[in-house]
């Protein structure tokens, strides 16, 4: 969690503030909901994975709750890197941009958006970032296809061993029926 303290004599953009707020609340709602769904089902994935009768695995509530551990493994390793990347350029903007502004009094400020190294420092931050989310959101999607490809490929293959099987149970049968 990420404790900012605020220049008080300076008057902060509120859309900034808000997205800081939002982003912050959203990112550790987030991580909780993905913390739940990996504690609730990862011990009966150990228990069921130390049974050898195949009845119990293809029972086990694991199987059911897939497409949630799927969306707990989106919504912590996808939606929240990318949430904590918004996080720190929002916390750099929350941090820096106060810095060589100009104050008046307390209640207006003027500055020069372009012009001062708080303003500058931040966009640097933001220039830094969108390419590192950028490189990682394609990673991202690389990754994932890679491990659908190759669930995909190994399904494949367990079809063709089973009709290789039932190919031969059949000729087996046809053999014994035939003497």
């Amino acid at each position: 969690m990420v404790e900012v303290q605020l220049e008080v004599q300076y008057k902060y953009p509120q859309m900034l503030l808000i997205a800081f707020s939002a982003c912050t609340t959203v990112l550790v709602a987030v991580h909780l909901f993905a913390l739940l769904i990996s504690t609730c089902i990862l011990p009966n994935v150990e228990a069921v994975s130390n049974i050898h009768n195949l009845n119990s695995i293809s029972e086990s509530p694991h199987e059911r709750m897939h497409p949630y551990i799927e969306l707990a493994w989106g919504f912590s390793t996808v939606l929240g890197i990318l949430l904590f990347l918004a996080e720190v350029v929002l916390l750099c903007w929350i941090k820096f941009l106060p810095v060589g502004s100009i104050l008046k009094n307390e209640t207006s400020n003027v500055e020069k958006p372009s012009g001062h190294a708080g303003w500058q420092s931040a966009l640097v931050s933001t220039i830094i970032m969108v390419p590192v989310g950028l490189i990682f959101v394609v990673f991202t999607i690389h990754f994932y296809r890679s491990l659908v490809r190759h669930k995909t490929e190994r399904h494949n293959r367990e079809i063709e061993e089973l009709h290789k099987l039932k190919v031969q149970l059949d000729g087996h049968d046809r053999g014994m029926q035939v003497v």
